[in-house]
C-alpha cells in the first residue's frame, strides 16, 4: 500500500482505529525499511484507556506492521485483534517446561 502523505512527519500524532471503529491510540513514529525503500511499521502510543492499551497493559510505543495499515487518511486503519489471539500467539512464543 502507498502511502502518499508529502512527509512521514506527516502521518505522525494521528489517530489509529481498527476496521471495526475500535480506538487504539496515536501513532508516535513511522518504521522504515531503507533497503526496499517503503514503510515497515507504525509505532503506536497506546493511550489510557484505549482498545490496544488493554492488551498490552502499560507499555508504550507498540509497533504494529505495517501489513496490518488498512488506511492512511485523516486517520489511520488498522486489522482489528482480538484479545485471544494475542493470548494465543504469547502462549506459542513461551516454552513450557
Amino acid at each position: 500500500m502507498p502511502v502518499t502523505t508529502k512527509s512521514f512527519s506527516d502521518m505522525t500524532r494521528k489517530d489509529v482505529f481498527t476496521h471495526k471503529g475500535v480506538y487504539c491510540g496515536k501513532v508516535l513514529d513511522v518504521g522504515l525499511d531503507l533497503e526496499k525503500f517503503r514503510v515497515k511499521s507504525l509505532v503506536v502510543d497506546a493511550v489510557r484507556g484505549s482498545f490496544l492499551a488493554s492488551l498490552v497493559g502499560d507499555k508504550k510505543g507498540v509497533i504494529v506492521p505495517f501489513a496490518m495499515v488498512q488506511s492512511v487518511g485523516d486517520v489511520v486503519i488498522i486489522k482489528h485483534i482480538s484479545p485471544t489471539s494475542v493470548e494465543t500467539e504469547e502462549a506459542e512464543e513461551t516454552p513450557s517446561n
